[in-house]
Parts: structure tokens; sequence; C-alpha cells
């Protein structure tokens, strides 16, 4: 499976909501439950570009099928922690990639200045769980009921990296 991680573009926008919008569709990955309006989906990538964010896309034959993002927080005494947000589509998970990419994206926050990285993630999802912590990451803590989908509440970890 040819792919190449880049940093995302103005030409990546659409393609960026449609894997978003399928992840998110899922139910299981994201804190969202469907892709916000692609107009919204706009100004937000338009914005990353313009401050320098962090924002890498996976391509396979020229089609988005993956991203990873760490945007920094915005008040001033949490300019230097970025939160991270990662996923790709079904077909490109398990193989190697998602490591690609977040070390990608990750490179790009320090030069960026960033200090600190985190992100929550479902207890649940243990291949993840495992992944930022091959990367990294360490568990700070256990937040419960944190989300509530399809009415069923469940816990989720809080992960973060610090870069030496």
């Amino acid at each position: 499976m040819a792919v190449e991680i880049v940093p995302i573009s103005q030409d990546h926008i659409e393609g960026f909501h449609h894997a978003l919008d399928f992840v998110a569709r899922e139910r299981r990955y994201l804190a969202f439950l469907e892709a916000p309006p692609p107009g919204e989906t706009r100004t937000f990538i338009l914005n990353n570009i313009a401050q320098g964010y962090p924002q890498w896309v996976v391509l396979s034959a020229g089609e988005v099928v993956g991203w990873c993002d760490i945007l920094p927080k915005p008040r001033p005494v949490y300019a230097h922690v970025g939160v991270l947000g990662v996923a790709l589509l079904p077909e490109f998970r398990g193989c190697g990639l998602g490591e690609r990419l977040i070390g990608q994206t990750l490179d790009a926050a320090r030069a960026f200045g960033l200090h600190r990285v985190e992100l929550t993630v479902r207890e649940d999802n243990k291949n993840a769980i495992a992944l930022y912590k091959k990367i990294g990451f360490e568990i700070e803590g256990l937040m419960r009921d944190a989300m509530k989908v399809d009415g069923v509440c469940e816990n989720t970890y809080l992960m973060s990296l610090l870069f030496k």
C-alpha cells in the first residue's frame, strides 16, 4: 500500500472532511459523532494552516485516508501544551502507519515550540493505548464516565508526552 504523509493543505479539505465523517460515524474513536458542516471544517483547516499548527494527512492514491493534528491550547498558561487528534480509515489501521503519522506530527509539534502533548483515549481502545505507550505517551489518569455515546457512559484515559 503506497501512502505518503504530508502537511495538510487547502487541497485536502474536502478529503479530510470525508475521512473525519467516516471515522466519526464509527462512534468508537473520536469525540465527534459526525463531521462538522463542510464550511466549519474548511474554516478549521484554513486557520490551522494560517497559524502553522502541526497537522498532517495520509494520502493513498491522492485521497485523504487519515490525519493527525496537535493543536495548542488557547490560554496563555497552556500555550506550551498541544492536544493530539489522530485517525485512519479502517483499511489503513494496524500496519504501522499510525506510528509514522504520529511521529511526524510530534516532530512538527516540537519544532512549533510545544513542550507537552496530551490526548484522551477511550479505556477500551487497547490498540490505540498500546500505540501511544510505544511512542512514549504515559497514562496520567482515568476520567470516569467522561463520554456518553448512545446512552452509554465510557471512561477515558488522559495520556501525555513531554518533550525533553
